[in-house]
């Protein structure tokens, strides 16, 4: 992506804002404005081309003038043709352009959000506006400015040729125009607010489309789609009704400017006519035949330029949307300028508090050691503050105070990008994307190759398993990995935080949900996943920790007790013992 010297603030307007990513591309701009005059040059000589036809050559029955006249007239067209080309793609061109730059700078600004941000933010809006708003900002160039600009300029050369010839006549023209211009300012006005509720209805019904789609498992087994379908008929009306705004609005200007146009050409040519049949001298024949395609020429543009600039003003409308994601201050702060290598993994955590809302403390001054190279558990009832304390380990969200170190560093004196090198995670809810196993462990990254990948693979016990399926390495899960199964999915994601090769590790609820065999095969990974770095286990089936170097029992943003599994069983009264008796014959009940 190009860089941008000069980033437009939040007063700039969002027409400047998306011509500062023209900067770029200033030649390819200086050669759509010389298109653009060449355009309104050959397209207003035509017009006059014929006006000397007929008077000079035509009325005087001079055939070789006349052949002579038609084949300039020829050549002129052909020019205008050439220009008209030009000027079209080379304007697209830059478009396209500056809306792949916009698209890519918005994409990676959204990707150095915070989590907070997503967790806030519905998942349909930010596709309409990386996708569909983006993709309308291109109609400025393709379809808007530049369509403008060459038609202003197409009629600016065709009423000085006008004047030129016939005075009289070009002031009759004129007289029709502040009507034409009244009428687009109006519909102008009208057509910004249609397009604001447009596009809001559209991110609407993206989000809601979207969001069910995804939870479409959720809607049948609560039998909620007749209710959802009922939701989607009143976001769509809505939807429906801002688009016969906009064309209604359209279905009342365009005929009014056609009966203007109409209206005028009649009453010059009657104009023309008579003083003609005057004996007016300054009127002739050809300026008659040069006006009928004058006036087209003059108030199609006028006509057009409020269709086009409906599409400037959606892609204005689209790119002030777009901007203001661009210019959120959600991401997370990169101070640090250290380069985290391979650490110890000693993890320090003093007197850290963090909210996710102001006033309400999730994490309530912890501290906590953990040696390099230990496993530890973290154990405690759901909104304990367990998943918070990795979220913060890997500054997904910056805490409210305290100190997070690494081997005796500040986590915020690392870059965020080398520190999260140093740090996987393997979740409950493993995410896959529709792609093939081996990039959905190596995630596209080229150093690491598929000889590797066998390697570990086979070093942790998943290698049968993944040959087993269609395709091996090469078979492709789909969506979110839905031709796996849960437990499968587990095992992919312990190979690709193992291929990693992480410093630090973290478990958070990975054992859970899972079927006897593939218990076993993520057991086997487990233990050679860990083995000579530290760990973090967080853990629902106690069962599963029972051999961690060290246990921390949470509650309510605090640590209520720490200890191996035997300290912690043999404590009266103690929190972990209670927990773990109680799951102990929750479970043998089961069975």
């Amino acid at each position: 992506m190009k860089a941008i010297k000069n980033t437009p603030n939040k007063k700039t307007s969002p027409l400047k804002k998306v011509m500062a990513f023209a900067t770029p591309y200033k030649t390819r701009f200086i050669w759509v404005i010389v298109f653009s005059v060449a355009l309104s040059v050959f397209a207003a000589l035509r017009p006059y081309l014929l006006k000397e036809t007929v008077d000079n050559y035509l009325m005087n029955k001079n055939m070789p003038g006349l052949l002579k006249y038609v084949g300039l007239m020829g050549i002129a067209l052909i020019l205008e043709v050439a220009a008209q080309f030009y000027f079209v793609y080379w304007a697209n061109w830059l478009g396209q352009d500056i809306v792949k730059d916009i698209r890519e700078k918005l994409f990676a600004h959204i990707s150095s959000f915070r989590m907070k941000f997503f967790d806030n933010e519905a998942v349909g809006k930010l596709v309409t506006r990386t996708v569909f708003d983006i993709e309308s900002i291109a109609k400025i160039f393709s379809q808007g400015l530049f369509m403008i600009i060459s038609d202003m300029l197409k009629m600016l050369v065709i009423l000085i040729i006008m004047f030129y010839m016939n005075w009289k006549l070009t002031i009759v023209v004129m007289l029709a125009m502040p009507l034409l211009v009244i009428a687009t300012r109006i519909f102008q006005k009208k057509m910004k607010g249609a397009f604001e509720e447009v596009r809001t209805q559209v991110s609407n019904l993206n989000t809601f489309v979207q969001e069910r789609v995804t939870g479409m498992k959720i809607v049948q087994l609560f039998n909620r789609e007749d209710i959802e379908y009922e939701k989607f008929k009143g976001i769509n009306k809505k939807h429906n009704d801002a688009w016969l705004k906009n064309i209604l609005y359209n279905s009342i200007f365009f005929p009014i400017a056609d009966i203007i146009s109409s209206l005028t050409l009649g009453f010059v040519i009657w104009y023309g006519g008579v003083s003609i049949l005057g004996g007016d001298s300054l009127t002739t024949p050809g300026d008659l035949f040069a006006y009928t395609m004058f006036i087209s020429m003059l108030f199609n543009p006028l006509r057009q330029i409020a269709d086009k600039f409906n599409e400037m003003q959606m892609g204005i409308v689209a790119s002030d949307r777009v901007f203001e994601l661009l210019e959120m201050q959600e991401d997370i702060q990169k101070n640090g300028t250290k380069e985290a290598w391979h650490f110890k993994g000693e993890l320090d955590f003093k007197d850290v508090r963090f909210s996710y809302l102001e006033n309400e403390e999730v994490i309530k001054g912890i501290t906590l050691h953990i040696e390099a190279g230990k496993t530890i558990a973290i154990v405690g009832a759901t909104g304990a503050g367990k998943s918070t304390i990795i979220n913060l380990l890997n500054r997904f969200y910056e805490i409210d105070s305290g100190t997070i170190a690494i081997d005796g560093t500040n986590i915020d004196e690392f870059t965020l990008d080398s520190l999260r090198r140093q740090i996987a995670i393997v979740l409950q809810d493993v995410f896959l994307f529709a792609d093939t196993i081996l990039n959905n462990i190596t995630l596209n990254d080229a150093s690491v190759t598929r000889e590797k990948v066998i390697e570990a693979s086979k070093a942790i016990g998943v290698h049968n398993f993944i040959m087993s399926l269609p395709g091996g390495y090469d078979y492709n899960v789909k969506e979110r990995g839905v031709m796996l199964s849960s437990g499968q999915r587990q095992l992919i994601a312990f190979l690709r935080a193992y291929v990693s090769d992480p410093s630090i590790l973290i478990l958070d609820e990975a054992t859970s949900s899972i079927d006897t065999y593939s218990e076993e095969l993520i057991q086997n990974a487990t233990d050679a996943v860990t083995k000579g770095r530290t760990s973090i286990v967080i853990a629902h089936r106690l069962a599963t920790i029972v051999n961690a170097d060290k246990i921390i029992v949470m509650d309510k943003g605090k640590i209520v007790e720490d200890g191996t599994h035997y300290e912690l069983i043999n404590r009266e009264q103690g929190y972990y013992k209670n927990l773990y008796y109680s799951q102990f014959v929750a479970e043998s009940e089961e069975k």
